[in-house]
């Protein structure tokens, strides 16, 4: 059964059921607010982009995560991607505690966390070019 555009069940044109959803990232128009999320979703892309450009890792990454002088002056290929599981581990624990809505929860934290994986990405595919 075909769906209308935008709506996963194709119950939007039922009377009395609720608002079609947001499919595949495209915003629905009968959704309240649904093009303020996806203004805010491309403001935070633009955040991590821009942060990830300027992303100093002997500075930034201290405040992230628990990593040694050592670990830090480690330019190698293996202590790019050490860095780079322990920044996904990080990051997964900070979506578990904004999910949860936990109050040590850290929206910039969890920024930062997004661009120092992007910017150790980068670096590490820049290195194995």
């Amino acid at each position: 059964m075909d769906h209308p555009k935008g709506c996963a069940t194709g119950e939007a044109g039922r009377r009395g059921s609720a608002p079609a959803v947001v499919v595949d990232r495209h915003v629905d128009e009968n959704i309240p607010g649904a093009g303020m999320h996806a203004a805010a979703r491309r403001a935070l892309r633009c955040a991590v982009r821009a942060g990830a450009a300027d992303y100093r890792r002997a500075t930034q990454l201290p405040r992230l995560i628990p990593v040694a002088p050592a670990d830090l002056a480690d330019d190698s290929d293996a202590g790019t991607r050490c860095i780079l599981a322990m920044l996904a581990r990080a990051l997964r624990s900070e979506r578990r505690r904004g999910r949860a809505g936990h109050w040590s929860y850290d929206l910039n934290r969890h920024i930062g966390l997004h661009q120092a994986i992007r910017a150790e990405t980068a670096r590490l595919k820049r290195r194995s070019a």
